[in-house]
Formats: structure tokens, C-alpha cells, sequence
């Protein structure tokens, strides 16, 4: 089994929420997926803080980038 770089995670982690599963990245992704949102590490650091993971709310964001 691999172990859990928690720790290394952390320092590129960019979730301002205060949760159990930071630098968890195994799990944070599941318990987003549960929800039918993304981790945080997939948006940009302003849109991030806005707590809005949705998926539409990607989608949303990455076009406007891509226009």
C-alpha cells in the first residue's frame, strides 16, 4: 500500500475550509465526489474561496479562461 504524503500535500493544497482531510487528497476527492463537487485544488485560488465546488461552477470558470 502507498503511504500518504499528507504533509507534502498540504503545501500545495489551496482549500481555505477547515476540515479533517487536508493533505488527504485520497479522500478529500471522494468525499467531494459523494457530493457531486470537485476538491478545491482544481480552481483558482479566488474562486476557491467562494466554497462553490460544483461542477458547473468548473465548467463555468474554465470557459471564461478559455475564451
Amino acid at each position: 500500500m502507498v503511504e500518504c504524503k499528507s504533509e507534502e500535500n498540504k503545501t500545495n493544497c489551496n482549500c481555505t475550509y477547515p476540515c479533517d482531510k487536508k493533505g488527504m487528497c485520497c479522500e478529500c476527492l471522494i468525499y467531494h465526489k459523494n457530493r457531486g463537487e470537485l476538491p478545491a485544488c482544481l480552481f483558482p485560488d479566488e474562486i476557491e474561496k467562494t466554497y462553490d465546488r460544483s461542477i458547473a461552477n468548473f465548467i463555468r470558470i474554465h470557459q471564461k479562461i478559455k475564451d
